[in-house]
Parts: structure tokens; C-alpha cells; sequence
């Protein structure tokens, strides 16, 4: 017979797993949000229900990863360049959502429940802290660049922040006296923290990514720089979830939104450590109280209806201050309104304390009507978050701007040394547009004079790469093996009757004092190919540039590849989090910064002329930064222009810098 709890371990994971299998569609049917559902099925296996499970250090272990995990993604997926655009609305509203539920917290806890100063206080800081719980149906309706949401999130940090600094103050002021060396030490804390994790850490990441390119190890290297920052947040005297907010922050830019690395980093926290946390808040429910102690329900009721309206006061303010609508308003009360993470920390931590009169800070009354704020916010918030999110993507996918399906877009990448396989499809995923899938054909062409066995096996070892690299974020390679008189003749037809649209090649590795820049077959792939061809000189990962000068010629706007140049600028600010530096001239610049109205993307606009001055884009060239370039096909272009001097420059001066040479496809004939 089996004993309750269970205690095997292989056991207790295979009944989590089930509940994270079922529960969702369970609840889907019955059309509750399915974060609601693992709250409830924990209440129900957890030991104040069936008791199947207890919270020992198996689950405490998963859930905290869980609760981290849940601010790590919400920071990675903050858009840095809209972000740091509407930082005054996220500063604004992080201190609305903070101050309202402070205030009412305050006066209901000392008039209205009777509880003294320092438990007022604290209670009041539990009211004003919140979890992004209802992230992950933000996610599911693939609206996470929505202004509301990126304000919400950025309003987060600064609340959550306040709340855990009260929380470390009133904890601090019972444990010995408020005194100035006690301010000193926590800003000296606090700032020593920031530093190593702002910019320490991504330093050392940039520095790890040039080196290994291992995606596991990659993976691992992130999971380690997560929980370390969390440490070191606890170190610093503020709550771990800081340090994993903070971290996700600060690596943003160096995990591009269409990388492998991160759908990794999302599939195991959905799939795994989120849900677990989700099952261990049900776990801590106690419904009995419920019907044994009316008091509790009185303290129940109190906190749930403070806590909720002030939260919705909040939303209301923000919505009214900024001009939003009432479905981005639903967005901003559910993102906010949910109470788990922060409020479990400091509810925990305060039941711990034990104050000079000899009681608890935290009594288990408050403790029991912290769980069911918790359960009951959790709904809410749910119903609220898959409302206002589901109208607003239906919005969107009206007003978006839809592919031009008579010339979509299709990247070809040929193949054909395995080292170069890697970096070709990684930028071929950051110039792609989010809204085409499976756009990426790779080719291997094997002349008919070499066909072989031999040559057959070294091809499809190549495009099974290739594909491997691709199907890590969800999508699917179109693998190509063509065999022609010869490479250029086998590439240029594929364009033709793939209709490709964009083609990216490495650049070609002289061989001898003879050998020109490009190399016969690029000189010949330029010559007779008619899409936009991206000739790419990388010395390190893409992901770790922090800047990409471009550098667009007078009267480029007039070419009819400009449209897509000006695309891909975009998808690259986008999909890299990376600044783009701009020399152009002023009609160039216009368009640029109309661009910037539509699209957030950090952009610096520079006139630029003179093409007999090219070095002078050098100034902005520095460790960490890239080059791309909008050339002249060798067939239109003048010996005599500036710009064919271009490739005698980047030999001599930018070899120890990635850049792109981007040739716009060849003019149709009539």
C-alpha cells in the first residue's frame, strides 16, 4: 500500500508531469485559464487536499526555479528599444501600482483589520508587489511587443523593487535599530549588485558566446548566469526574483528573439519549471480555514477586495494617462493584479519574524488570507489578461501589414563547408520576417561531373545541419540538393524556380596574390543571379554585436530593392536587439525615421555623402560592431565610383570586423 505523501522520486515527478499534461485541457474545456487550473489541481494533490504530494525540498526546488524563470522570460522579451522609448510610462506606472495599493493597504490593515504599524506596512507592501503570471497568455497570443505589455512589465520591476525594499525595511527594523549605517549598507549592497550584473555579466557572456557555440552549453551557461544573479540579488538584501528580472535585462540583447537558444530557454520554462511553481502555490491553499475560522474569512475578504481594486485604480490611471484603450487597460489590471511570487516571499519571510511582543509579524491568519488573495487575484487576473489579450490580437491581425503573397519572401542559403553552416542560417533567421514560416531553403549543389556516393553522404550531412539549427526555434528547413553542370549554373537556377528572393553566401577566402576580394564564384553568383544577394564576413557571433553601422549611398531610395533593405533593417534591430547606425543621405534619413514611427528600433541617423570619405564611418566601428553596406551590382557599378574602392577598404581595415555586403536584386527585363 502506497503512503501519503508519496515519497518516491520517480513517482512524484511522473505525477507532475501528468497534472502539467492534463490539467490544460481539462480546464480548457471547462474555459478557465489553464494557470488556474495547475493552481487548483496543487490545492487539490497538495496536503490540505488528497495530500498526495507534500511541499518538501523536491518542489520547493522547481518552484523557485519556476518563479525566476517567470521574470527571466518576461525581461527577455522586453523590446530594449520601445522599452527605454516608454521608460517614463513604465516609471509612472510602477509607481501608481505601487502607491495606490500601498495607501489603501496601509489604512485597511491599521483601521479596518487592527493590526499594528509594522504589520500594516508590510501587509500593505504584499498588496503592492505583483507577479507576471498571466505572462504566459501574453505569449500564447503572440502580443508581447504591445505597448501596455511592455509598459506593465517595465512598471513591474519598479514596484516589485519598492515592495521588497519596504519588505527589507520593516524585517530590518525588528531585527535591530533603523540607523544611517543600516541605509549605507543596503545602497552600497544594492549598487555593488547592479553593477556585476548589469555589466559585469554581460561581458562575460559576450566573451563565452565568441568562444563556444555549443547550444547545450550555451543553454547551461544562461540557466547558471540566472540563478547566480539570483544569489547574488539575496546577497545584495532584496528577493532573488530582482536578480532574474535584472539579468534578463541585461542579456537581452545577446539572446535574439528567432534563436535557438532562445526557444530553448522558453520550451523548458513552459514546459516544465513554470508549471511546477503554478502546481506549488495551489499546494499552500487551505480551504478548511475557510469553515473553521470566521476570521480569516473577514482578513480574506479584506485583502482580496483591496488588493484587486487598487490594482484595477492602477490600470485605470495608467490607461487614462496614457491614452490607451480598455483592452490594453484589461492587459495592464490582469499583468499586475495577479499575487504570487513577491507576495509569497514577503508573507513567508514576515511569518518568520518574531516581533518584541513575542508575536509573529506575520500571523497565520494573514498567512491563510495571503494563500486565497493569492488564488482568487490568480483568476482574475486570468479572465482579465485572456479577455483584453484576445481582442487585441484580433485587432492586430487585422490592421497588420500582410506579406505580399505574389512575391514572398525566400532565403536561400547554398551550403558547402560545414564550418560556415552555423553563422549563414543564424543571419538568415535574423533577417527574416516574423510573419513568413518555413522561408529558409538551404542548397547543396554537386556538380554533375562529381557525382558520387561520396559527395551524395558529404551533402546531406550538411543540410541535415542545417536543418538542425533551424528546426531549434520551431520552424522548418527546406533542404535542396541540386545537381547541375556546375555551382553558379545550379544556384541561379534554383532562384529562378524557387523564386527566391534573397540569397546569402559566405565571403569567399582568398587563396593565392592572384585571387580577387570576391572570388570567381561570387564574382559570377553577382553576375547572373536576379535576387538580392548578402555576401557575409563573420569573425564572431551575430549575438554579440552591440551595434551594426549601415551605410546606404545617395539616391539608394530610388532603387526598387530599397523597400526590402529598409525591411531587414528592421527585422535585424528587431530580432537582435541591436542599434543600428545610419549613414545616409537626407532623403534616406526621412524614410528611415518614418520607419522608426511604425516600428520601434533604435536607430542613429547620420547624413553621409561623400563616398570619397568612407573611412570616417570607422569612427563608429568598434569592438563589438558590424558593418553592412548597400552596394552596386558589378554589372551597373563604375570602376571610377567611390564605392568600388569599398572592397580594398574592408580588407584593409575591417577584416577583424563581421559585415555584410548587401547586392539588391538585378533589374527585370522587359
Amino acid at each position: 500500500m502506497t503512503i501519503l505523501p508519496l515519497q518516491n522520486p520517480i513517482l512524484i515527478f511522473s505525477l507532475l508531469l501528468f497534472i502539467i499534461l492534463v490539467t490544460p485541457y481539462i480546464f480548457k474545456k471547462l474555459k478557465i485559464p489553464h494557470i488556474v487550473g495547475l493552481i487548483i489541481a496543487g490545492s487539490l494533490i497538495g496536503k490540505n487536499g488528497i495530500g498526495f504530494l507534500a511541499n518538501d525540498d523536491h518542489i520547493k526546488l522547481f518552484s523557485t526555479m519556476g518563479l525566476l524563470y517567470i521574470m527571466f522570460i518576461a525581461s527577455l522579451e522586453i523590446d530594449i528599444a520601445d522599452f527605454k522609448k516608454n521608460s517614463h510610462k513604465s516609471l509612472i506606472f510602477g509607481m501608481f501600482t505601487f502607491l495606490l495599493p500601498f495607501v489603501f493597504g496601509v489604512w485597511s490593515s491599521f483601521f479596518v483589520l487592527k493590526f499594528n504599524i509594522p504589520t500594516s506596512i508590510l501587509i500593505a507592501s504584499i498588496y503592492s508587489s505583483h507577479t507576471l503570471l498571466t505572462y504566459s497568455i501574453i505569449a500564447k497570443y503572440g502580443i508581447t511587443q504591445n505597448r501596455a505589455v511592455n509598459t506593465t512589465i517595465g512598471g513591474t520591476i519598479v514596484s516589485n523593487t519598492l515592495s521588497l525594499l519596504v519588505l527589507a525595511f520593516v524585517v530590518s527594523s525588528q531585527k535591530e535599530p533603523i540607523t544611517a549605517t543600516f541605509w549605507v549598507n543596503m545602497l552600497l549592497y544594492l549598487s555593488a549588485f547592479a553593477f556585476i550584473v548589469t555589466y559585469l555579466f554581460p561581458k562575460l557572456a559576450s566573451y563565452f558566446f565568441k568562444k563556444e557555440n555549443d547550444s547545450v552549453a550555451q543553454y547551461i551557461f544562461i540557466l547558471g548566469m540566472l540563478f547566480l544573479s539570483g544569489f547574488l540579488a539575496q546577497l545584495a538584501k532584496v528577493e532573488a526574483i530582482i536578480g532574474a528580472f535584472l539579468i534578463g535585462l541585461a542579456l537581452n540583447p545577446l539572446i535574439p528573439k528567432t534563436s535557438p537558444l532562445k526557444n530553448r530557454i522558453d520550451f523548458i520554462g513552459n514546459a516544465l519549471f513554470i508549471p511546477i511553481f503554478l502546481i506549488s502555490v495551489g499546494m499552500l491553499i487551505n480551504f478548511k480555514v475557510l469553515f473553521t475560522n470566521p476570521y480569516t474569512i473577514i482578513i480574506s475578504l479584506t485583502m482580496i477586495i483591496v488588493a484587486t481594486s487598487s490594482k484595477f485604480f492602477a490600470a485605470l490611471f495608467a490607461q487614462l494617462s496614457f491614452n490607451y484603450d480598455k483592452n490594453e487597460r484589461n492587459i495592464i489590471f490582469g499583468l499586475s493584479n495577479s499575487q504570487a511570487a513577491a507576495t509569497l516571499a514577503a508573507v513567508m519571510v514576515g511569518h518568520e519574524v518574531i516581533m518584541s511582543n513575542g508575536e509573529r509579524l506575520i500571523n497565520d491568519d494573514v498567512l491563510n488570507g495571503a494563500i486565497m488573495m493569492i488564488l482568487v487575484t490568480c483568476t482574475i487576473a486570468s479572465f482579465a489578461t485572456e479577455k483584453g489579450a484576445s481582442k487585441i490580437a484580433a485587432m492586430e491581425s487585422k490592421n497588420i501589414e500582410k506579406p505580399d503573397e505574389d512575391i514572398p519572401e525566400r532565403i536561400l542559403i547554398p551550403i558547402s563547408h560545414p564550418d560556415t553552416v552555423e553563422e549563414l542560417i543564424h543571419l538568415g533567421l535574423i533577417i527574416k520576417n516574423k510573419l513568413y514560416k518555413n522561408n529558409i531553403y538551404a542548397l547543396n549543389v554537386i556538380s554533375s561531373a562529381d557525382i558520387d556516393t561520396e559527395e551524395e553522404k558529404k551533402s546531406k550531412i550538411l543540410l541535415e545541419k542545417a536543418t538542425k539549427i533551424v528546426a531549434a526555434t520551431d520552424q522548418s528547413l527546406n533542404e535542396l540538393i541540386r545537381y547541375d553542370t556546375n555551382i553558379t549554373t545550379g544556384i541561379c537556377n534554383i532562384v529562378k524556380e524557387h523564386k527566391i528572393s534573397d540569397m546569402i553566401i559566405g565571403l569567399h577566402q582568398r587563396t593565392g596574390i592572384t585571387d580577387s576580394f570576391f572570388g570567381k564564384f561570387t564574382e559570377n553568383i553577382l553576375a547572373y543571379c536576379v535576387s538580392n544577394v548578402l555576401i557575409y564576413h563573420s569573425v564572431q557571433p551575430f549575438n554579440t554585436l552591440k551595434k551594426l553601422i549601415v551605410v546606404i549611398p545617395e539616391k539608394a531610395e530610388k532603387d526598387p530593392a530599397f523597400e526590402g533593405l529598409i525591411k531587414k533593417l528592421i527585422n535585424i534591430a528587431s530580432n537582435a536587439t541591436i542599434k543600428l547606425i545610419v549613414f545616409s543621405s537626407e532623403n534616406v534619413n526621412k524614410i528611415l525615421l518614418e520607419n522608426k514611427k511604425k516600428h520601434s528600433f533604435d536607430v542613429e541617423l547620420i547624413e553621409f555623402i561623400d563616398w570619397d570619405d568612407f573611412l570616417i564611418v570607422s569612427s563608429k566601428l568598434v569592438a563589438n560592431s558590424g558593418l553592412l553596406i548597400f552596394m552596386n551590382r558589378p554589372a551597373v557599378s563604375n570602376r571610377n565610383e567611390p564605392s568600388s574602392k569599398i572592397p580594398k577598404y574592408l580588407n584593409k581595415y575591417f577584416s577583424k570586423h563581421n559585415y555584410i555586403l548587401f547586392y539588391p536584386e538585378k533589374a527585370k527585363k522587359n
